[in-house]
């Protein structure tokens, strides 16, 4: 009898053993389960975060000015009728007439009775020499110029250009309305034609862009 009962309490005890080492594989395994999702969790939301760090805009480059360039704009007004503003309002003869940097031209462009051909064409590009390029040719030679009409209209009408050129078209061969041809180069903010410098380009007129340069230029007559 005492047999069986020791029997019956070591078979209780070691079924209650299997049962405790049951559940505590069991909590383990609940434990390393959770463990696995919350890793596989925090590992699929990395490439998220990943892939929207990659596709962050890029701040983008800041475009060119498109207005005048040049240090010779610096002698521009900067209000009124000769200003910027102003010549935009106004075909190229006039818009020159009001601008102080350009008497010697508008006063040779009357001499030569261009005024109403200049303000009534519809796109124009104008090389306009300033009062100082005026002033570097020896008096003598400038006052034969303006006496004599023909020779002073192939001159001026060499500076201009049978439509409007931006500074991305404007270097190149470009026929003249003298019936010749100017060879503009350079790109950006800096142009050349032959010895003379653009100082102050890509001014607007209501009919024509503008390039002030510090040369008259002569064709070959």
């Amino acid at each position: 009898m005492n047999t069986l009962l020791r029997t019956r309490t070591r078979t209780l005890g070691l079924a209650a053993l299997a049962l405790t080492a049951s559940m505590s594989l069991a909590a383990c395994g609940s434990e390393d389960d959770g463990a696995s999702a919350s890793d596989d969790t925090t590992s699929s939301s990395t490439p998220m975060e990943s892939e929207s760090s990659s596709e962050a805009p890029m701040e983008s480059e800041a475009p060119m000015a498109d207005g005048p360039f040049g240090p010779g704009c610096a002698g521009v007004p900067t209000e009124g009728e000769g200003s910027v503003k102003g010549m935009a309002d106004d075909p190229v003869a006039t818009a020159a007439s009001n601008n102080p940097l350009l008497t010697t031209l508008v006063a040779a462009v009357t001499e030569a009775g261009l005024v109403d051909t200049l303000n009534s064409a519809e796109n124009l590009t104008v090389f306009a020499p300033t009062d100082d390029a005026f002033a570097a040719i020896p008096k003598k030679d400038l006052n034969a110029l303006l006496a004599d009409k023909k020779a002073l209209t192939t001159v001026l009408t060499h500076h201009v250009i049978g439509e409007r050129l931006s500074p991305e078209d404007v270097a190149g061969d470009q026929e003249t309305l003298a019936g010749d041809m100017l060879a503009v180069e350079g790109s950006g903010e800096n142009f050349t034609i032959g010895d003379a410098t653009v100082v102050c380009g890509n001014v607007q007129t209501a009919n024509a862009t503008v390039y002030v340069v510090d040369q008259v230029l002569m064709p070959q007559m």
